[in-house]
């Protein structure tokens, strides 16, 4: 048996999460239900309350039975984030395609799912950990996400860096609004009305004239939503980045394009100057060629 406290065994764990010994009890206890009861206690209590024994008493079952079939705890949270992350393949976004030129949307897509799913299921923002092992649907997912940010045109490491970077910010706001929630939770009290009763902050803000100005203007009346606004400014930093790529490659074109000398006037001109004749620099050296021809004949 497998101690709670102890790290997922990354052979087993696969296994699990891919089907390979997906079993059922004669008893009619299957991982598939265990895993949903699993949920149901973490979306109630946190994962601190979630335990072997607890899964297995709102199953009414014996919590030797569930170890027929998953090693412990350790393993158990690996199968809860595939199974909630399956979530997200009902509400995909529909830009998916790398070249239907609209990644942004699909992006901003894709975050808001992922947000949803954070406040649907508090506990999974605390299971995020640079080696989590990955099922079927956290990898559908994240081929998802990597195939809508394809249609940056940006380059391989960062296509997978602007993935990185959105899914980041998805993780740390739920993190503070999961904070901010649980001390309402805990003392009774909206973070608002604490804020609004601590009034005796105001006669220390003389040493810091930015934060009394903008205490003075209302600017913590009214904030901003953080989720939409720093969405908003995270895929505005993409999209610059995107737009340099372009101006490097058109500016990259245009060296490469030949080089020709005015007929008329000796200017040297490069081929960018699309639809004039080769032999100008402009249009008006172009007219004054057909002005000096007419006067000849």
């Amino acid at each position: 048996m497998t101690e709670e406290s102890t790290a997922a065994d990354p052979g087993r764990t696969v296994e699990l999460l891919w089907g390979a010994t997906e079993s059922h009890g004669r008893t009619g206890l299957h991982l598939a239900g265990i895993v949903a009861a699993a949920i149901e206690v973490a979306d109630a209590d946190g994962l601190a309350a979630l335990s072997m024994r607890r899964v297995a008493e709102r199953l009414g079952f014996t919590t030797m039975s569930l170890y027929r079939h998953v090693p412990g705890k350790a393993e158990l949270i690996e199968l809860m984030r595939d199974a909630v992350a399956g979530e997200l393949d009902m509400v995909a976004p529909k830009h998916v395609e790398p070249d239907d030129g609209d990644w942004r949307s699909g992006m901003e897509a894709w975050a808001r799912a992922h947000w949803a799913l954070h406040l649907r299921h508090p506990w999974f923002v605390h299971t995020a950990g640079s080696r989590r092992l990955p099922g079927p649907n956290i990898m559908a997912d994240y081929d998802r996400a990597l195939r809508i940010a394809e249609g940056t045109g940006l380059p391989a490491s960062q296509v997978i860096a602007v993935v990185q970077l959105v899914g980041g910010f998805v993780k740390t706001a739920a993190l503070q609004v999961h904070e901010v929630l649980r001390e309402e939770r805990e003392s009774g009290v909206s973070q608002t009305e604490w804020w609004r009763g601590r009034e005796e902050l105001v006669k220390h803000l003389s040493p810091y004239p930015a934060l009394g100005r903008l205490w003075q203007a209302g600017g913590f009346d009214e904030p901003e939503d953080p989720f939409d606004f720093g969405l908003a400014r995270t895929l505005d930093g993409v999209e610059l980045l995107v737009r340099r790529l372009g101006d490097e490659k058109r500016d990259e074109t245009a060296e490469q394009l030949p080089a020709g000398r005015c007929s008329v006037c000796g200017a040297e001109f490069d081929g960018a100057r699309r639809g004039r004749p080769r032999d100008y620099c402009s249009r008006a050296c172009q007219q004054r060629a057909y002005r000096q021809r007419r006067s000849t004949t």
